[in-house]
């Protein structure tokens, strides 16, 4: 029976069994974390062979003949980046190397444009407004980046096959102080999402009221399939110059989920023309990225075909973990109506929405017994979670015994928090 159809008398009855069970989880004194979808140690160790690639025989010099101990080639070595093209599916002549965290790229894209404007356009610091429109539940860091700078942001309802594009494009065609959209198209962050094919093209055939609007569009998990390989999504640089937009994107990848995750590379995909700004602007920031990190990841992963070889390896090690949360989530509150979730294809998380008014009470429950989630509203602006039921929930880390037991605790909370929630009405 659903809690919703039960007497209070057999809620309180319920509640007063769970809380028991919920003293005795707080008595064994766990130390977990599922708040960041970093990946475990075993997935660290398949990586291990870059760290041999390097030695003291000349393999510093890439094919290309580049000394990469040297200064020089700012937009990176030639082979890497025929890589990170591979990995995101564009011409290497559109890829800008960079070092290892596409979250930084972004972060300058945007201050950047804070300070300089986009190419030729004003200085978005001596705006009267500027604008973000941001797909929610969404990733908290890039809603942490457009916070930081004072940007205002608009919440855009996600569906199934993507963002409401009715609502963007209204928004973006209609109020030149939109400046950009945050995107991850593929196993979007936490829901795991996947762009439809018309959602794609509409993005691409947008029609912006500011000329220096542009598409944030962080292909983070581009190849991170856990269950289904076969999903592939139109390429949004062809696509935008296909509609006549060809400077609209910009695009972001990074190794740091298939190598290491601190010491990966990323990239910064785009028109020639971007590029161009862009690298204007690097050329007084820096002389040049980590090109030795660049070849070793070249002579490891060699192509496209390597980096997704190895994506197969790292969805060994994540699909069980997936597959034991999503099991211990139907087997506790199946039928319940105290949640929802989705499983995703991709990516790393698992996407739960409690009852309305219910997450942030199942986030401190757990932290008060030894489980640490990411905090409920993280994937809003703001931190504001409108309806206070959105929790997400990274597999990838804890032990395959640490994720059952922090999984089983979740759904304890969930229970406890749906009744009194209900209790309270």
């Amino acid at each position: 029976m659903k809690y919703c159809e039960m007497s209070k008398d057999g809620l309180r009855e319920q509640l007063a069994v769970l809380n028991k069970e919920y003293e005795e989880a707080k008595a064994k004194g766990l130390k977990l974390d599922m708040s960041r979808g970093k990946p475990s140690s075993a997935q660290l160790d398949v990586s291990n062979g870059l760290l041999a690639t390097i030695g003291n025989d000349g393999h510093w010099v890439s094919e290309s003949g580049i000394d990469c101990r040297n200064y020089g080639f700012l937009e990176g070595i030639p082979e890497a980046r025929k890589l990170m093209g591979d990995l995101m599916d564009v011409p290497a002549e559109n890829v800008f190397v960079c070092g290892n965290a596409s979250l930084n790229v972004m972060y300058d894209c945007v201050s950047s444009s804070m300070l300089f404007g986009v190419m030729g356009s004003t200085p978005w610091c001596r705006l009267d407004k500027v604008k973000f429109l941001c797909p929610v539940p969404g990733y908290d860091r890039h809603f942490k980046i457009t916070e930081s700078m004072g940007i205002e942001m608009i919440n855009i309802p996600m569906n199934e096959d993507g963002p409401d594009m009715d609502m963007v494009e209204k928004l973006v065609s209609e109020d030149a102080s939109v400046k950009g959209i945050w995107c991850v198209p593929k196993y979007s962050n936490p829901q795991g999402y996947v762009y439809s094919d018309e959602t794609v093209r509409r993005f691409a055939s947008l029609k912006p009221a500011a000329e220096d609007f542009r598409i944030y569009w962080d292909n983070a998990y581009a190849i991170h399939y856990i269950y289904d390989e076969s999903i592939v999504i139109p390429e949004i640089l062809t696509e935008c110059a296909k509609a006549g937009n060809p400077d609209m994107v910009y695009e972001f990848c990074s190794t740091s989920k298939i190598s290491y995750a601190g010491s990966g590379i990323s990239a910064l995909a785009s028109s020639a023309a971007n590029l161009e700004w862009i690298k204007k602007r690097l050329t007084v920031q820096t002389i040049s990225y980590d090109k030795i990190n660049q070849l070793r990841h070249v002579l490891y992963f060699k192509d496209g075909e390597g980096l997704r070889a190895q994506m197969k390896k790292h969805a060994e090690f994540l699909r069980p973990k997936f597959d034991a949360v999503l099991e211990i989530l139907e087997k506790e509150l199946g039928g319940t109506g105290a949640g929802t979730w989705i499983k995703p294809l991709g990516g790393y998380f698992i996407s739960f929405d409690t009852l309305p008014g219910c997450a942030k009470n199942v986030v401190d429950k757990c932290k008060e017994a030894g489980v640490v989630l990411t905090e409920a509203g993280a994937p809003f602006p703001y931190g504001i979670d409108p309806q206070d039921s959105n929790i997400r929930i990274a597999p990838s880390y804890p032990s395959p015994d640490e994720l059952k037991k922090a999984a089983k605790l979740f759904t304890l909370c969930v229970k406890i928090a749906a009744i009194e929630k209900l209790l309270s009405e």
